[in-house]
């Protein structure tokens, strides 16, 4: 038997490490993400389709953060 497999009723385990490197980089990638999220907090004038709105950088930062996590989340389901 392999280290990585054990046999639990019938079925065959498979050991998965916390701290993958991709999983590192992932999290590198979110906190440099707030970071810069964090650091552009002027005031700037924002375009959406036809009116013209006026928020912090921040936000729309954000928002466009969590809309790019929700689409990654939802084809990284479909591949599965």
């Amino acid at each position: 038997m392999s280290p990585k497999t054990t046999e639990r009723g019938g079925r065959t385990a498979r050991r998965e490490r916390v701290l993958t490197p991709a999983r590192i980089a992932v999290l590198l990638l979110a906190v440099l993400a707030l970071i810069f999220i964090c650091e552009n907090t002027r005031d700037t004038k924002i375009r959406l389709l036809i009116p013209e709105v006026t928020m912090p950088l921040w936000t729309a930062l954000l928002g466009m953060a969590v809309i790019g996590a929700l689409c990654g989340a939802y084809f990284m389901r479909r591949r599965r």
